[in-house]
C-alpha cells in the first residue's frame, strides 16, 4: 500500500503516516499479506527422516520421475549420496547436486543453470544458518522462487524444513537449542512462519515459545521425523507417520474443546494428524467429513 503526501504536510502528520505504513505491514492480518503460502507451485517441508510414501508425493508434484531435480546438500556439507540415492531408488533419471559456501560463487551463471530448467529443488538437513550464509540474497534464492513460479515443487528436511519459513527457528551459529538466534531470516516461502523439525522425537514441543513470545504474530508450526505437510496455495494437508503441532493462539480437537479445561492462551498448541488439512490464511483447520 502507498501514500501519497503532498509537500504542505507538517511534520507530524508525516511521522503518523510513516507509523501507520509500518504498522500495516507488520500486521499478520493486514490486507496486504492475505497470502501465506506461496501463489504457485507446491512445498514439501518434512520435519526429518523422510520416507518414501512423502518423497514419491514429492517427485509427482515434481511432474515426475524424469523432472529435473536439484539437490542443495550445503547445510550439512558438501556429501549429497544419501539424498541422491534415496531419489535414484524411486527412479529419479535427472539429479544435479549443487554446493557452495561462498555466495560469490552461488552468484554466478555457471554455478545455478541447473536451477533455470529445474522443476523441484531439495533442500538437505544440517544447520540452515549455513543455506543462510551460502544462498541468502544470491541468484539462488531467486532461482529457487521461478521454479514455484513455474509451478515446480521446493522441498526438503529438518534444516531443509526450517530454511522455508520466513522466521528462522534455530538459527544461531553456536548451537541447535538457541531458538532465537543470530539468523533470524528464512528463504519465506511461507510467509509468518516459523518452522521447526524432529520435534516429538527430540521433545522440541514446548521449544516454539521461545519464538511466539517474541514474535506472537507468526504461526508455529512444529514437525515430526517421518511427517511433512504438503503446501497449496494457502492450504496443507500432514501426511507420514506421525504429528504437527500447530502454534496460532488457539486450540482443536476432534472431540471439541466445551468440557477441555485449557492453558492461557499463550500456551495453547494442538496437534494435527496425518490426513489432516489446514487453512493458512485463515489460521483454522479445514474441518473433515463435519468435523
Amino acid at each position: 500500500m502507498l501514500f501519497r503526501t503532498p509537500f504542505s504536510v507538517k511534520p507530524l502528520a508525516l511521522g503518523l503516516v510513516c507509523l501507520l505504513q509500518l504498522t500495516l505491514r507488520n500486521t499478520p492480518h493486514a490486507a496486504e499479506l492475505p497470502s501465506v503460502g506461496p501463489k504457485k507451485g507446491s512445498l514439501v517441508i518434512c520435519g526429518g527422516g523422510t520416507t518414501t510414501p512423502i518423497l514419491q508425493r514429492f517427485l509427482e508434484l515434481a511432474g515426475g520421475k524424469d523432472a529435473p531435480l536439484v539437490i542443495i546438500p550445503t547445510a550439512l556439507g558438501a556429501d549429497a549420496s544419501f539424498a541422491t540415492r534415496l531419489f535414484k531408488d524411486l527412479g529419479a533419471t535427472d539429479i544435479t547436486v549443487l554446493h557452495t559456501t561462498d555466495p560469490k560463487v552461488a552468484n554466478t551463471d555457471d554455478f545455478v543453470e541447473p536451477l533455470k530448467s529445474a522443476k523441484a529443488l531439495w533442500w538437505g538437513g544440517g544447520r540452515q544458518w549455513r543455506l543462510v550464509d551460502a544462498y541468502q540474497g544470491t541468484k539462488v534464492e531467486k532461482l529457487a522462487w521461478e521454479i514455484l513460479e513455474r509451478g515446480g515443487v521446493i522441498g526438503g528436511d529438518s534444516a531443509g524444513a526450517t530454511i522455508q519459513g520466513s522466521y528462522l527457528s534455530r538459527g544461531d551459529t553456536k548451537n541447535n537449542q538457541i531458538m532465537t538466534g543470530d539468523h533470524e531470516v528464512g528463504f519465506g516461502y511461507l510467509k509468518n512462519t516459523a518452522i521447526d523439525q524432529h520435534q516429538l522425537a527430540r521433545n522440541r514441543h514446548f521449544d516454539m515459545y521461545a519464538i511466539k513470545k517474541k514474535h506472537p504474530e507468526l504461526l508455529g508450526i512444529g514437525l515430526d521425523e517421518r511427517t511433512a505437510i504438503i503446501v497449496q496455495g494457502d492450504r496443507f494437508s500432514v501426511m507420514g507417520k506421525g504429528y504437527v503441532s500447530i502454534y496460532d493462539g488457539t486450540f482443536w480437537s476432534r472431540e471439541g474443546t466445551r468440557l477441555k479445561v485449557l492453558p492461557e492462551k499463550e500456551a495453547l498448541f494442538y496437534f494435527l494428524r496425518p490426513g489432516d488439512r489446514y487453512d493458512l490464511k485463515n489460521r483454522r483447520v479445514i474441518p473433515i467429513n463435519g468435523r
